[in-house]
This record gives structure tokens, sequence and C-alpha cells, in this order.
């Protein structure tokens, strides 16, 4: 009788990472993730106690594949700083466009939505870059970040396909025309 082959967790992970990325959330669940692996469901249910369970690590999963998109636009240094954020959450939208709906155009209706590391970084950028308080700095972010999720969004849903040129050249724009109306009006 042949070893059975033993499916890892992160084998389930990585399977239901790839369905997502293909099909949307639609696509994954334990009959497919099952399928794609050629096993029955009992390794997804012996790996994990549930399937909420799994969607998180699925969505820890997404969520990394997303910071390496910011690491990798960071370290380019094609942009400053805190530009090459946004290039790369309009990027992470356009060329990972399920995991982005995945991660930010879900309904958060009845969940806890924690602020991530990445907006805190945001927030001290512009605070060193402007010498500003904190609190001014958040809300340049968020403004920006609504901008940047904006033209994101209008991607990942192919509502527009805009050059990576011209998304550079709307971002300095908003970016200089908050940051002037916030600065004036402190002077």
């Amino acid at each position: 009788m042949p070893p059975k082959v033993k499916i890892s967790k992160q084998d389930i992970i990585d399977t239901a990472l790839a369905l997502l990325r293909e099909g949307g959330e639609g696509a994954v669940n334990a009959r497919s993730i099952a399928a794609a692996l050629g096993c029955s469901t009992q390794p997804i249910f012996s790996n994990f106690s549930s399937m909420e369970e799994l969607e998180e690590s699925v969505t820890l999963a997404a969520y990394e594949c997303y910071l390496g998109f910011l690491s990798r636009e960071a370290g380019s240094g094609k942009y400053p700083a805190y530009k090459s954020f946004g290039m790369a959450y309009i990027r992470f939208a356009k060329e990972e466009r399920e995991l982005f709906r995945h991660l930010f155009m879900c309904d958060r209706r009845g969940k806890e939505v924690k602020l991530t590391s990445d907006f805190d970084e945001s927030v001290e950028m512009i605070m060193k870059a402007n010498s500003i308080p904190r609190e001014l700095a958040q809300l340049i972010h968020l403004e920006m970040w609504v901008s940047v999720h904006g033209i994101a969004a209008m991607l990942a849903t192919s509502f527009l396909d805009l050059g990576e040129e011209l998304i550079s050249d709307i971002l300095t724009d908003i970016y200089q025309g908050i940051r002037a109306r916030h600065l004036t009006e402190g002077n």
C-alpha cells in the first residue's frame, strides 16, 4: 500500500489563496479546495477547526501578498516613500483584483476594523515630511487614502484603466492640493 500523502496546513492555505485569486470569494469552499488538492475534505478539517479559521488564514496570506507589494514598491526607489505606498495599493488592486476585493472591498458591518501598520507608517511619513502634529497628518492621510482607494477600486472593477504615469500625476496633484489647503489654513 503506498503511503498517504500528507497535506499540510500551508498547502491548504496556498490552494485556497490560488482559488481566491482565480475566482473570487465564491470559489473558495471546502469542496473546491479538496478538489484542487486531489483529496477529500478530511485534511482541511484536520488542519483547521472551522472554515472561519481557514478564511482568517487565507485573509492573512492575502494581506502578506499586499505587504509584499508595499515592500517592493518602496524598495524600488521610483517614488518618494509615501507616494510608493499609494502606488503599491493601486498596483495591487490592478494586478491582484480578487485579493484586493477580498481585503479592501468587503462588507465590514458588524466586524471590528483595525487600522494597519501601513496606516501608522504613512502618518509618520507625513508628520516628518511636513513637521506637523499627528492629528493633522492623520487627516491628510485619510483624505489621500480615500482618493487612492477610489482609483484602486475603479481599476479593480475594470471601471477605468489608467496608466502608471497618469496615476502618479493624479496622486501628486491630490497630495499637493490637500497639503496646501491644510498647511495654509494653520497660518
